[in-house]
């Protein structure tokens, strides 16, 4: 199964992508949120395999990605994400239980998003979700001061190919995609921070129903990024052994899909 596209202005104009795989009886509908730099069209195999198990899934570039507008990989507050979430979010109306999946940076959107005001899916799944960061302080103390005097530089984000599968073909399909972006701005990175640090001392307040993925030999994200989140009453988590960032591009990611689809079979039910 293949995706569709739409487009859908946000409220300040911006042009956003978005892409649907559609099912004939959707049992509920799924809201996907792809990571920093990245693109929807990298989840076309994770789509495909929501809709064949009735699930109606959508994902959207987010502002600055992919093909949506923006200047890329730039935005000065965070909960314009937020913002943009919402908006999609309300296209998908409310006849049917709504998920919302979100990877790295969409894990972070998705778990600051749940501890909102904002109107609430019914279930969450935050895989790999970048709510901390291994920053040295220096660096984090260079980012506020660069973001104050030099807000537009941009910067590489440092990722490596073989930090995200232990398939080498991910980290070359990814490096030679067009749409992924390898550079963010400093006003960007800073308020990628602040986000983090916003939302550390408020998880309980995801009061929804929520599961957790991470692969165990993750160095980009690592583990440790999700614990606390375990702690909640209304939060599973499961760490795949060996797995790398991307578990739902390593090659055991049949089994990783296949483990969310049961969760959330059981939480459909």
């Amino acid at each position: 199964m293949t995706s569709t596209t739409s487009q859908l202005m946000a409220t300040d104009g911006i042009g956003l992508l978005v892409r649907h795989w559609d099912c004939a009886e959707p049992r509920a509908r799924m809201l996907l949120l792809h990571g920093l730099g990245e693109h929807s069209g990298r989840y076309e195999h994770v789509g495909a395999f929501f809709a064949e198990k009735g699930i109606a899934v959508t994902a959207f570039d987010l502002r600055g990605h992919g093909a949506s507008g923006g200047d890329r990989v730039d935005i000065e507050d965070f909960d314009i994400f937020l913002g943009d979430v919402e908006l999609v979010l309300e296209t998908l109306g409310s006849d049917l239980p709504v998920i919302i999946y979100g990877h790295s940076m969409g894990g972070l959107i998705a778990a600051s998003y749940g501890m909102s005001s904002r109107p609430q899916a019914d279930l969450y799944v935050l895989s790999a979700p970048a709510l901390d960061a291994e920053v040295p302080a220096i660096l984090r103390v260079s980012a506020k001061v660069l973001h104050r005097v030099r807000p537009g530089l941009r910067m590489a984000n440092s990722i490596k190919g073989e930090q995200l599968s232990k398939d080498p073909a991910v980290g070359e399909k990814y490096f030679a995609d067009p749409l992924v972006e390898t550079k963010a701005t400093v006003r960007f990175g800073a308020s990628f921070l602040g986000q983090m640090d916003e939302i550390r001392d408020d998880y309980a307040s995801l009061q929804r129903p929520a599961l957790v993925i991470h692969g165990a030999d993750d160095s980009l994200v690592p583990p440790h990024a999700s614990a606390t989140l375990a702690a909640l009453d209304n939060v599973d988590r499961k760490v795949f052994a060996g797995l790398r960032h991307e578990t739902h591009n390593e090659p055991e990611q049949d089994e990783v899909l296949g483990f969310v689809a049961s969760w959330l079979d059981r939480q459909l039910a």
